[in-house]
C-alpha cells in the first residue's frame, strides 16, 4: 500500500468568521503582528476592517503592502526587514495568492535567513517559521491551506516554486463574505485556478484517497456554482466556491499538480500573466495530452462535471477537453494564448523551464519540452 501524508492547517470557515481573527492571533502569542496585503484589498475596505479588529483587541499592527500581482523576490526581502525591524511576532496574510505567498516568503526569510532563492524547490526550509494566519479574499489560489509559495525571480524572469510542510499556516480563516467585493473577472479567474488545482491533483501520480475525495468535491462545486457566482454574485454560490477552493487547495498541497501549472509558472515569469488567465487556455490541451495515461480518472472528472452542471445528452458525448473549452468560452474567458502574451518567440525557452518546474514531477504522463511546446501550440 502506498504510504502517504496529508498536511492541512486549522481551518475556521463560514460567513462572518473573520470576527475570530484577534482571538486566533492571541492564541498564537501575538502582541505585534505584521499584516501583509495589497492596495487592491485596501481599496475594498478589508484592510481597514482587519486593523480595526486587531486594534480593538489591543494588538499592534504593522502594515506591509509593497506588493505586485505576482510577488517579487525583492519585495520578500523588504517585508522580512520590516518584520525584524518592527519586532513583529505573528504574520497575517490577507488577500489572494500574491499576499499570502508573499507572507510565506517573508516568514521563511525571517526564520531561516539568506535570500528567498535559497529555498526554491522542495523541502529546503530547515527552521520553523513564525506563526502565520491567512485570510483569503478570493476563492481560487488555495495558498491559505497549501505547502506551496510562488515567488517571481525578477532577474531570471521565472516564477519559483517553494514547497515545504513549513509553509502550511497555523490557521486559515475563510470568510465567504470577503468575496462580494470581487469583480466578475476575478471570481472567474480564481474559480478556474481552483478547478485546475483539482483536475491536476486528481490525476497526479502522488494522489491518494485523501486528496482524490477533496479534488472531486472541488470539481463538483465549481461546475455547479461558477456561473451564478460570476454572473450574479449569488452568496450561496460564492460560499460553495470558497469550499471548493479550500478542498482543491488541500488536494494539490498534498498530491502536487502537473504540467499545466508548470507552464503557467513559466509564462507568468516571462510575461507577468496570472494563473487565472493562463490556466483556462492551457487546461484543455493539457487534458488531451494526459488523457491516455489516466482514462478512467478523466471519465470520473467528466461525470462529476455533468452531474453538477446538467447538459443535454448530446453534449455528454463531447470530450472532457471540449467540455471545459466550451464552458470557459461561454463564460467569456479568452481562450487563445496569443490574446494574453505579446508573441511566441520565447516559447521554447518557456517550455524548457517548465519541464524543470517541480509541478511537472507528479504529472501522470512524463513530458519533454517538445511535448509542452505542442501543448502551447494547440493553445496559441
Amino acid at each position: 500500500m502506498q504510504i502517504t501524508k496529508f498536511a492541512i492547517p486549522e481551518v475556521i470557515f463560514g460567513n462572518g468568521s473573520i470576527q475570530f481573527l484577534a482571538s486566533c492571533a492571541q492564541r498564537l502569542g501575538a502582541k505585534r503582528v505584521l499584516l501583509v496585503s495589497d492596495k487592491g484589498i485596501e481599496e475594498s475596505g478589508w484592510v481597514a476592517l482587519i486593523r480595526e479588529i486587531l486594534e480593538s483587541a489591543k494588538l499592534d499592527c504593522i502594515y506591509f503592502d509593497e506588493l505586485t500581482a505576482n510577488p517579487r523576490d525583492r519585495q520578500i526581502q523588504q517585508g522580512a526587514k520590516l518584520y525584524r525591524d518592527s519586532r513583529a511576532d505573528v504574520i497575517i496574510g490577507l488577500g489572494g495568492g500574491s499576499p499570502i505567498d508573499a507572507s510565506k516568503g517573508i516568514a521563511t526569510i525571517v526564520s531561516n535567513g539568506g535570500n528567498i532563492h535559497d529555498y526554491e524547490g522542495a523541502n529546503r526550509i530547515i527552521h520553523p517559521l513564525p506563526p502565520m494566519i491567512f485570510i483569503p479574499t478570493t476563492a481560487g489560489s488555495g495558498s491559505d491551506v497549501s505547502q506551496y509559495a510562488i515567488i517571481t525571480d525578477e532577474k531570471r524572469q521565472v516564477k519559483m516554486s517553494i514547497i515545504s510542510r513549513s509553509l502550511v499556516p497555523n490557521i486559515s480563516i475563510i470568510d465567504p463574505d470577503l468575496l462580494v467585493t470581487k469583480s466578475r473577472e476575478l471570481i472567474l479567474s480564481s474559480a478556474v485556478d481552483a478547478l485546475a488545482h483539482a483536475v491536476e491533483s486528481y490525476v497526479s501520480r502522488l494522489a491518494s484517497p485523501f486528496t482524490e475525495s477533496q479534488a472531486l468535491t472541488a470539481i463538483r462545486l465549481i461546475a455547479g456554482n461558477i456561473k451564478p457566482a460570476a454572473n450574479s454574485k449569488n452568496r450561496e454560490a460564492l460560499k460553495n466556491l470558497s469550499i471548493a477552493s479550500t478542498a482543491a487547495g488541500m488536494s494539490f498541497s498534498n498530491a502536487g499538480l502537473g504540467v499545466g501549472h508548470a507552464l503557467a509558472h513559466s509564462l507568468g515569469g516571462r510575461y507577468d500573466v496570472t494563473h487565472g488567465m493562463a490556466l483556462p487556455i492551457l487546461l484543455p490541451a493539457v487534458i488531451r495530452f494526459n488523457q491516455p495515461s489516466c482514462e478512467r480518472k478523466m471519465a470520473t472528472i467528466a461525470h462529476a462535471i455533468y452531474e453538477s452542471c446538467p447538459a443535454p445528452v448530446s453534449d455528454r458525448k463531447k470530450s472532457l477537453s471540449d467540455t471545459l473549452y466550451n464552458l470557459f468560452e461561454e463564460l467569456g474567458i479568452p481562450m487563445q494564448m496569443r490574446k494574453i502574451v505579446p508573441d511566441n518567440s520565447h516559447m521554447e525557452e518557456i517550455c524548457k523551464l517548465a519541464v524543470q518546474d517541480a509541478c511537472s514531477v507528479p504529472n501522470p504522463k512524463e513530458a519533454t519540452w517538445q511535448d509542452l511546446y505542442q501543448i502551447c501550440s494547440e493553445a496559441w
